[in-house]
């Protein structure tokens, strides 16, 4: 058995899991989320601003003390859409490497793509054919599939709950034009990732990170949010539709009273909604699994 440490530093949020790994499979010690929005700007400013790298400053320090009290014995650090896009991050690496005593990975979206298909498929135990993993972040969306006779094939495409709220939906709650404007950069994105990636309803179509999730409770009804109840739990493209609906047309009190809603997506989660919707509708899948393991489940066991 090896406890190791994982930290994932996306567009929006900052993760952080400890785990003990025997056999390929994970137990958690230690499962932490904070919204930072990293990526604040980034999108239009082409930098990292600096209140948000105080902002995962703060966080890692906090990271950095877990990482010493459970005792983990690896770590590791991947920094994804947002700091691939920073002319700056050279700030950000230095603040990192002071605060936690090891560089970040800033990684290629495949690498992403990658990592977040080993975390999904760590705990899949309902697939037996190809699987399609839609990972979507803050500043971009992987897809990568597999299965048991095929390689694995992804592709990372610049869209995410993130980007497109801060380049298109821009009222509360957002026009209809605004919203179409959305809709057009997402199908342009996902008419490209099929060039790389094969997209259709013949594979098992796998959600994972924090907009699919919440989709998934709303969807699902649940009175807090249940990490239990909503990984492996099915949304049928209708109800995805019917919550995408639901949240545009919600202004972001009202998305803050739902009682599944981080504090930290009221604002993102109508763009996020878009992307899982317009992806289904381009792929024809008739449903998306919830899954609660991802990209950090992933980097926890790379380093095993």
């Amino acid at each position: 058995m090896t406890r190791t440490a994982g930290i994932d530093c996306g567009t929006n949020s900052i993760r952080l899991l400890v785990a003990d790994v025997r056999d390929g499979r994970l137990t958690d010690v230690v499962r932490e989320m904070r919204v930072v929005r990293l990526g604040q700007g980034v999108d239009r400013t082409g930098r990292l601003a600096p209140e948000a790298l105080e902002r995962t400053r703060a966080a890692l320090a906090d990271y950095a003390a877990t990482i010493r009290d459970t005792g983990a014995e690896r770590v590791r650090m991947v920094a994804t859409s947002a700091t691939r896009d920073a002319a700056n991050r050279d700030d950000f690496t230095a603040m990192v490497q002071r605060e936690l005593g090891v560089a970040p990975e800033v990684i290629t979206g495949a690498e992403e793509a990658q990592l977040s298909f080993t975390g999904a498929a760590s705990a899949l135990d309902f697939a037996t054919g190809p699987v399609l993993v839609a990972d979507i972040g803050g500043g971009s969306t992987e897809l990568v599939r597999g299965g048991p006779d095929e390689p694995l094939r992804a592709f990372s495409m610049d869209v995410g709950c993130v980007r497109m709220t801060e380049r298109h939906l821009h009222d509360d709650p957002p026009t209809p034009t605004q919203v179409a404007a959305t809709v057009r950069d997402l199908r342009s994105a996902i008419a490209q990732a099929r060039e790389h990636v094969p997209l259709g309803p013949d594979a098992t179509f796998v959600g994972v990170a924090g907009t699919v999730t919440t989709i998934a409770a709303i969807a699902l009804g649940l009175p807090a949010y249940d990490p239990e109840a909503i990984h492996g739990a099915t949304v049928t493209a209708a109800r995805v539709a019917e919550v995408t609906e639901r949240l545009l047309a919600m202004t972001s009190e009202q998305r803050a009273a739902l009682p599944v809603m981080h504090p930290g997506r009221v604002d993102v989660i109508g763009g996020g909604a878009l992307v899982l919707r317009t992806l289904m509708e381009e792929i024809g899948a008739e449903t998306v699994t919830a899954s609660e393991h991802d990209i950090l489940d992933g980097i926890a066991l790379s380093v095993a």
